[in-house]
């Protein structure tokens, strides 16, 4: 007879996530200090943290939305490159300065002609002076390099919008992965100690038969080995619980959280023509967007560089208001007179930069980066329809073999009712019950693997189109 082993690939499921560090997290609420699992927390049974509040898919997904570290990351950048948009919309009309200042002036009359006093700067009668300033220019005409930075800083905007939208991708998959790795590590775990209860059902039996001699001593012996395995995979069902649940606590930022003890179920996405997946990850996929927002902010920068060849036309503005009582204020018009005078002045200036090689070493330089992003944008779309292509496979195929598992299961364990039958009648021995048993249980469990694999598939499938609305979806508890 075989070995007993099956759940010994339900244990063998490992949670990526579980091994991640620790984040930010909480103490009791949805955000605070960062939490660490301690060694009762990884250690304890699943379904016994009474103080743990229990929160549904939707829920887990909203929380590590708002706390994972990446996606704060993301959101902070994002909020950069908004800032810097503000700045590249003002900064053209912003070309202003003012100047400003206090000083002591030796007092002096008379007029250009003839005065009384000394052209020395120091002297004992002083008195104070002051001068205010304003000049700038107001922009009128560039030939589109106020408005190819405004391109260009949009565009960057948009590629901070995408990188969001990429990390919380990212960390959408791996919450599914540890809230329905947590659901299946909970159902092996259930697995395991139904079959250890249809086992010891029959085990003080099969030890009274064989103490009066009428039963098969080697058999017996199985029977307790399978026994004492079941025990050890109900340890590692406990484990791989707790690690999952460990992950999904680290992922939404919250250290006192857990999910309901109901079974795995198979989500209810039914999946569309593969066409509609590609053209939904044309759409809505970060990367190909991201890589389409560069295309645009490098155009913007070509269309900025050569506009450099050409000069800058404005409207220059000028005030100036100066004053100092102990000096003769000069009205001849002829005569210059710095510190008393009100003056202010506009006219049409011209800026321009005649560095033309340089600017046209410049110029290939952006267009070889606009060429570079053309090339990365067709990657991404190839790429991107690759991993749509195999995601849809994947899931496609995982969706069949669920229902091939699904029938399994309803054989083995008619097999299994059919061999309980005969032992209560007395047609069958108690030994009988181990092979229906233990095939009922593998079979359930390929079936529960076989629904995670296809949660999972479907779950890969709507991160790698970027399609939101494709991903599975959870009622609240």
């Amino acid at each position: 007879m075989r070995r007993c082993a099956y759940v010994g690939l339900a244990m063998g499921l490992t949670v990526s996530t579980a091994s991640a560090a620790p984040g930010a997290a909480s103490d009791g609420s949805d955000r605070g200090e960062p939490y660490v699992p301690n060694a009762a927390e990884r250690l304890s049974s699943p379904g016994k943290a009474s103080s743990a509040r229990t929160y549904s898919l939707a829920r887990c997904l909203e929380l590590a939305d708002r706390n994972y570290p990446k996606v704060a990351s993301a959101t902070a950048k994002l909020k950069k490159y908004e800032a810097q948009l503000a700045e590249a919309r003002t900064a053209p009309f912003s070309q202003w300065s003012a100047r400003g200042g206090f000083a002591l002036a030796p007092t002096v009359r008379g007029s250009s002609i003839y005065s009384p006093n000394t052209d020395v700067s120091l002297s004992d009668d002083m008195g104070l002076a002051w001068q205010i300033g304003i000049e700038g220019v107001i922009p009128l005409w560039t030939f589109g390099k106020i408005t190819s930075l405004w391109d260009a800083a949009e565009a960057q905007v948009d590629v901070g919008r995408h990188e969001v939208q990429k990390q919380r991708g990212e960390v959408r998959r791996l919450v599914y992965e540890a809230y329905y790795g947590v659901k299946l590590a909970r159902d092996s775990l259930a697995l395991v100690k139904d079959a250890g209860a249809r086992i010891d059902k029959y085990l003080g039996q099969l030890e009274k038969k064989v103490a009066r001699g009428d039963g098969d001593t080697i058999e017996l012996l199985k029977l307790k080995m399978n026994r004492a395995e079941l025990t050890a995979r109900e340890s590692e069902a406990r484990e791989k619980s707790a690690q999952a649940l460990a992950a999904l606590r680290f992922l939404t930022g919250v250290s006192r959280l857990d999910v309901a003890d109901t079974p795995l179920e198979p989500v209810g996405h039914r999946l569309a023509p593969l066409s509609r997946y590609l053209s939904a990850a044309r759409l809505f996929r970060p990367e190909v967007n991201m890589a389409r927002a560069g295309m645009r902010a490098r155009q913007a920068q070509v269309r900025l560089q050569r506009a450099k060849y050409f000069p800058d036309v404005g409207l220059g503005l000028t005030a100036r208001y100066a004053r100092a009582p102990e000096v003769t204020d000069q009205q001849n018009p002829f005569v210059s007179d710095s510190a008393n005078i009100t003056s202010y002045g506009a006219a049409l200036v011209l800026r321009w930069n005649l560095d033309f090689l340089p600017n046209l070493a410049r110029v290939a330089q952006v267009e070889a980066d606009l060429e570079e992003m053309r090339a990365t944008e067709q990657f991404a779309l190839g790429g991107v329809a690759l991993e749509v292509e195999n995601a849809f496979t994947t899931a496609r195929e995982a969706q069949r073999r669920l229902e091939a598992y699904s029938q399994a299961a309803q054989y083995a364990k008619r097999w299994l009712i059919e061999v309980q039958q005969g032992i209560d009648l007395g047609t069958m021995e108690e030994e009988d019950i181990v092979d229906p048993a233990k095939e009922y249980a593998l079979k359930r469990f390929s079936k529960m693997s076989a629904t995670y694999a296809y949660n999972m598939a479907v779950v890969a499938l709507a991160v790698v189109t970027g399609w939101e609305a494709a991903l599975p979806t959870e009622p609240e508890p």
